[in-house]
């Protein structure tokens, strides 16, 4: 399947979740048995070369994209949660969001002091989140060799944002607009 395939089984939402936004829903294309291996093989093709010791998915939809890959590489996986939802002894990060701000977490532990992760989530906008995961899994000792999505909305400079505080980034697919 091409990415113009892949491309193809995204949802585009208007005026979600406000007015004037697109909103790329990527729960079309996870539901398409095929489109969801041909996504996962095209991520597995991306990450192979870097051989990473763990998988390291954003919540809640890098959860499914990056339980995935870590099965395809034969690699463990390790969930950034949202605040209060992880049951054991946990590290974190707060950061800022449009309005207000959030903290993820994981496991305290969880990955060791020298790991080489890649970092996973299903789509890049302004890359808030994705820079604080890294963020998070370096003060953890862990080098990030990339952070890896299903979309990129370009537009919006996540992918640049990340770049420019030196973690390689990389989308399979990309959205023009916001």
């Amino acid at each position: 399947m091409s990415t113009d395939s892949l491309t193809a089984l995204v949802r585009t939402i208007p005026d979600f979740p406000k007015p004037g936004i697109l909103f790329r829903d990527i729960t079309t294309l996870l539901a398409d048995g095929d489109g969801l291996r041909d996504l996962v093989d095209c991520m597995a093709a991306v990450a192979r070369p870097l051989d990473p010791d763990l998988i390291v998915g954003i919540e809640a939809r890098g959860f499914i994209l990056g339980a995935a890959l870590a099965l395809a590489l034969g690699k463990g996986f390790v969930p950034v949660r949202k605040k209060g939802k992880l049951p054991g002894k946990t590290v974190g990060i707060d950061y800022c969001l449009e309005y207000g701000t959030d903290r993820l977490e994981l496991h305290e532990g969880q990955v060791p002091v020298g790991a080489r992760v890649l970092l996973v989530d299903d789509l890049i906008a302004t890359g808030g989140t994705a820079l604080a995961a890294a963020q998070l899994l370096r003060e953890q000792g862990a080098s990030v060799l990339m952070a890896l999505f299903a979309i990129d909305l370009p537009d919006l400079g996540g992918m640049a944002a990340l770049s420019a505080d030196g973690v390689a980034a990389q989308a399979i697919i990309a959205f023009d607009g916001e």
